[in-house]
C-alpha cells in the first residue's frame, strides 16, 4: 500500500518522506519491525517510542509516523497524536472492516464480560446473527475461540481482528471497552451502534489517578455511539452521560426507562419482571447474585435498541449458560460448594460475597489476594469487605507481579485489623486453595476470588500456569486418597 493511502485521514503537521513509497507492513514495537514497515512511534507511560526510531530504521523501516520532528535524512511524517494516527492507519490497512458490521461496546468496572456473553447469546439466537466477541476471557468468532492478551487490543490489532471477523461473515461484534482503551485511543474512529455502561467503582487508580478521571475515560464511549444504555442507579451516571453524543436509555431498579421489579434471588439465579412503558416481561437467568439484575437489564436494553423484543431476549436468557470465571460452580463430591469468581475490586468482592450469603447453608469462606503493581488503596478496602461479609478469610497471593507477595498481603490485612472475623494467611495460592478445601465444612460456600477465567499467575514479569479448576480437582483427588488410606 502506498504511504499516502495508508495515511489517509491523518493530520500531517509536516513530513519528509516519499508519499508514493510502498509500505509492506506496520509496526509500533521496534523489536517487531520488518523491512518496508511504517513504524509508529507513540509516547507511552513507561517509555517513549520515539527513543526506538533509530532501531526501527536499522531494521529497515521505510518511514516513521511520529509526534516529534526528526533529523535530516530520516523519512518521517509528523502528526499531533500518534495513538489516534495508529488507529486510523489500522482502519486504512485493513479496509475499515468494522463498517460492514454492527458493533456494541460495553464499559464499566464490573459486569462487562457477563454482559457481552449474554448479549452474544441473544443476538445469535433471537436475531440469527453471527457474532464476534472481544473481551477479557477470550475473543470469539461465532463458536471459534481465539486467545486474548488484554481486554481491548491495541488499535492496529483490533482492526486486524475486525477484518478477520468480517471475512468470517460476522454481522455483529460485541466487545468490552476498557477505560485504558478509551483513553489511549485504541478504539479511535470506531463507531458503535450501541454503548453500554454497567457501573463505576474503584479500580485502575494507579493509571487514572482519580475516580473523576476514571469516570471521564469511561464516558468517552458515549461520544462514539448511536445509542447509549446506562445504569441510572450508579452514582456516576450523570457524569457518564453529561457529554454523550447519542440518545440514551436508562436502566435501574426504580426510576428508569427499563426497570426491574419483583426481584427474586436464590442459588439457582435471578428472576424479575422487566418493565418498559406498559410492557411487563418475566425474566430468569441462571447466574446468582443481585448484581446480575443490572447486567441483564443492560442486555435487554441494548437488544431492544437493536430491534429485539424483550420477550425474545427473555426466552434466550432463560437458557443462557454460565460464564467462565463468573460465579462459576466447581463440582465437588462433598456437601459444600466451591465458586470461582473474577472479583478483583472492592465492589465485585462485596457483590459475590453478598450473593453467597443469600444462599449459603453454612459458612461463607473467601480466598483472595490483590494484584501487584496496581492500585494499593483498594487492598485494605477489600480486606475490610471480606472481614465484614465472610465467616472465614484465607488471604493469599493473586498476581504479585514485581511486588513482594507478603507486602501486598500486609496491605490487605490492614483492612481486617480490629474485626472479629477469623482469617489465615497462606501466601502460596495453590497451598491456600488446599487449605480452604481441607477445612471446608458441610453447607459452606468456598469462594476463590480474583482469578476467575485466568489460567495463569504473574510472578515478576513471567506468567506461570495456574488454573484453579485444575487445583480444585487435584485437591479432590488428594483428599479422597487420604480418606481411603
Amino acid at each position: 500500500m502506498k504511504l499516502s493511502e495508508l495515511l489517509h485521514g491523518i493530520d500531517s503537521l509536516d513530513f519528509c518522506a516519499d508519499l508514493t513509497a510502498e509500505i509492506t507492513g506496520v509496526s509500533y514495537d521496534s523489536r517487531q519491525t520488518k523491512p518496508g514497515d511504517l513504524f509508529v512511534a507513540m509516547e507511552g507511560y513507561e517509555t517513549d517510542g520515539h527513543k526506538f526510531i533509530p532501531m526501527a530504521l536499522e531494521k529497515g523501516a521505510a518511514c516513521v509516523l511520529c509526534q516529534q520532528a526528526q533529523p535530516a535524512g530520516v523519512p518521517y511524517v509528523r502528526t499531533s497524536d500518534s495513538r489516534a494516527a495508529l488507529a486510523q492507519v489500522g482502519r486504512n490497512w485493513y479496509g475499515d472492516p468494522a463498517a460492514s458490521m454492527t458493533l456494541i461496546g460495553v464499559t464499566g468496572t464490573n459486569g462487562k464480560t457477563t454482559t457481552t456473553y449474554l448479549l452474544k447469546d441473544v443476538l445469535e439466537q433471537a436475531a440469527k446473527a453471527k457474532v464476534g466477541l472481544i473481551g477479557t476471557n477470550q475473543n470469539m468468532i461465532g463458536p471459534e475461540i481465539l486467545p486474548t492478551e488484554r481486554t481491548t487490543p491495541e488499535s492496529f490489532e483490533l482492526q486486524g481482528l475486525f477484518r478477520r471477523m468480517a471475512d468470517a461473515g460476522c454481522t455483529h461484534v460485541v466487545m468490552e471497552v476498557s477505560s485504558h482503551a478509551l483513553y489511549l485511543q485504541r478504539v479511535a474512529g470506531v463507531r458503535f451502534a450501541v454503548g453500554i455502561f454497567t457501573n463505576l467503582t474503584q479500580d485502575h487508580l494507579d493509571f487514572h489517578g482519580t475516580m473523576e478521571n476514571y469516570c471521564d475515560a469511561k464516558a468517552l464511549l458515549f461520544r462514539q455511539c448511536g445509542a447509549g444504555v446506562y445504569n441510572a442507579d450508579d452514582p456516576w451516571a450523570d457524569r457518564i452521560i453529561a457529554g454523550a453524543d447519542c440518545r440514551c436509555t436508562s436502566i435501574g431498579e426504580h426510576s428508569a426507562d427499563l426497570t426491574a421489579r419483583n426481584i427474586r434471588l436464590d442459588a439457582e439465579g435471578v428472576s424479575f419482571d422487566a418493565v418498559s412503558g406498559g410492557e411487563i416481561v418475566p425474566i430468569h437467568v441462571g447466574i446468582p447474585g443481585g448484581f446480575m439484575v443490572y447486567n441483564v437489564l443492560g442486555v435487554l436494553a441494548a437488544a431492544k435498541a437493536l430491534g429485539i423484543s424483550l420477550a425474545d431476549s427473555a426466552q434466550v436468557l432463560r437458557r443462557s449458560p454460565h460464564v467462565k470465571g463468573r460465579v462459576e460452580v466447581v463440582p465437588t463430591p462433598w456437601d459444600y460448594t466451591v465458586l470461582i469468581d473474577y472479583a478483583h475490586t472492592p465492589d465485585a468482592l462485596e457483590n459475590v460475597l453478598t450473593a453467597a450469603r443469600g444462599f449459603a447453608a453454612g459458612r461463607v469462606v473467601v480466598l483472595f489476594g490483590c494484584g501487584g503493581d496496581r492500585d494499593r488503596t483498594k487492598r485494605p478496602q477489600m480486606g475490610a469487605i471480606a472481614a465484614r461479609l465472610a465467616d472465614f478469610v484465607v488471604v493469599t497471593s493473586d498476581n504479585p507481579r514485581t511486588e513482594p507477595p507478603h507486602a501486598i498481603i500486609a496491605d490487605i490485612v490492614d483492612g481486617m485489623v480490629g474485626t472479629e472475623t477469623p482469617y489465615v494467611v497462606v501466601e502460596d495460592r495453590i497451598a491456600a486453595i488446599r487449605y480452604a478445601m481441607d477445612h471446608a465444612q458441610a453447607g459452606d460456600v468456598v469462594i476463590l476470588a480474583g482469578k476467575g477465567h485466568e489460567t495463569y499467575q504473574v510472578v515478576g514479569r513471567e506468567k506461570h500456569h495456574l488454573d484453579e479448576r485444575e487445583v480444585v480437582a487435584d485437591c479432590i483427588r488428594a483428599i479422597q486418597q487420604k480418606e481411603r488410606a
